[in-house]
């Protein structure tokens, strides 16, 4: 029987002295300019989520069968046409199912445009294929109807069951979409046209590169009407009115600025080994040091016999034997100034595995070798 231990040391000696910056070497990307526009969107310009609750209608024996909202959402479809199911009857609604409508509502979407909708079951319908959404009116987080959603389902899964039970699915067959299914009934207000400022908000907060979408804004009109108010909010000074302000919001969402550098971070995904470095990344001079040891045990028992007419017994003697092998790997020197590309070549000549080298980024941040934030999922 052989047992064997492997253990992976650590680094052994990591020293800084200078950090370099690593976004200045081979690695690193080369600074450009962007569009405004892809840096954030205006306050109020946005869209807004709706949500309804309706029928699907026409399924081929997978709805809902008899669940009471189902039956009850059914008694309601009847209803605006004047029929009224009788007292204490629940119908068998195989060929129906209970479904939740969700659809974004765009910016400036005006009535009559379409949209697209979601349709997914509620309750435990196997598949909408080949159903039809009956007339279903989607509401805004305020509770207003700003839709209407109707028309055949498009899914992409399928369902089949056998009649001993088993069962075989493609995709998700409990859920569809309708393209151009909901028509708009009514406009959201944005009130971008009658607010006193204009504000520009940042998709990611950085105090950099707020100031310079202000200067950015402030040079192309030549004047000081904007500024930053925090890390996120560029507010902009506008006269009122709606053309005057599309005018100015679209000259401003295509001045180019050079956002800030991103911060410094190493993201390190521990389950899955993976190791990403930015180009801010400072790296001072360190040596790394890595080795492995392993640890095998052999046991080989022995048999031994008694001598003849000694009156004795067989017994086992048990034998063991403890070796150690240790793998020598050169100590790596990390000079200032060194690219991503000699780091990684270097990790791979010392045999790092992906757990080794998140380790060996540890002990450089502790070591003060690496100047960043190093963030572990």
């Amino acid at each position: 029987m052989n047992r064997t231990f492997s253990l992976s040391r650590a680094p052994v000696l990591l020293v800084g002295v200078l950090a370099m910056l690593l976004a200045s070497l081979g690695f690193a990307s080369v600074a450009h300019a962007e569009r405004i526009k892809d840096l954030g969107a205006f306050q109020g310009v946005r869209p807004n989520q709706l949500v309804g609750y309706g029928i699907v209608v026409g399924l081929a024996g997978t709805g809902d069968d008899s669940l009471d909202y189902s039956t009850q959402g059914m008694k309601g479809v009847v209803s605006r046409f004047g029929l009224n199911l009788p007292q204490g009857v629940n119908p068998a609604l195989k060929n129906a199912a209970a479904v939740l409508v969700t659809a974004d509502l765009p910016a400036f979407a005006k009535p009559g445009q379409l949209l697209d909708v979601t349709v997914s079951a509620l309750g435990k319908a196997k598949s909408l294929r080949g159903g039809t959404l009956v007339m279903t009116p989607l509401r805004g987080a305020d509770g207003q109807i700003y839709a209407m959603s109707q028309g055949s389902l498009a899914v992409g899964g399928l369902g089949v069951s056998g009649a001993d039970g088993s069962q075989v699915s493609v995709n998700v067959p409990s859920a569809g979409r309708i393209p151009g299914g909901a028509t708009v009934e009514q406009a959201v207000a944005t009130g971008f046209d009658t607010a006193p400022t204009l504000t520009f908000n940042l998709a990611e907060a950085d105090l950099t590169t707020a100031l310079r979408v202000a200067d950015g804004i402030n040079r192309a009109f030549g004047d000081r009407r904007a500024h930053a108010q925090d890390a996120v909010s560029i507010v902009i000074n506008a006269d009122p009115g709606a053309e005057q302000r599309i005018t100015m919001m679209g000259m401003i969402e295509n001045i180019e600025v050079q956002p800030a550098d991103a911060a410094a971070k190493v993201i390190v995904n521990a389950r899955t080994g993976t190791v990403v470095i930015n180009g801010a990344v400072r790296i001072a001079p360190a040596a790394v040091a890595h080795g492995k040891l392993t640890v095998t045990v052999s046991e080989s028992p022995r048999v031994v016999q008694p001598a003849p007419f000694s009156q004795g017994q067989t017994a086992i003697e048990p034998s063991s034997s403890i070796s150690v092998e240790q793998e020598k790997k050169p100590m790596i020197n990390f000079k200032g100034g060194a690219s991503l590309a000699d780091i990684v070549k270097a990790i791979n000549a010392i045999g790092a595995s992906p757990a080794d080298l998140v380790a060996i980024l540890e002990a450089m941040k502790q070591a003060g070798a690496m100047k960043a934030e190093l963030v572990v999922l």
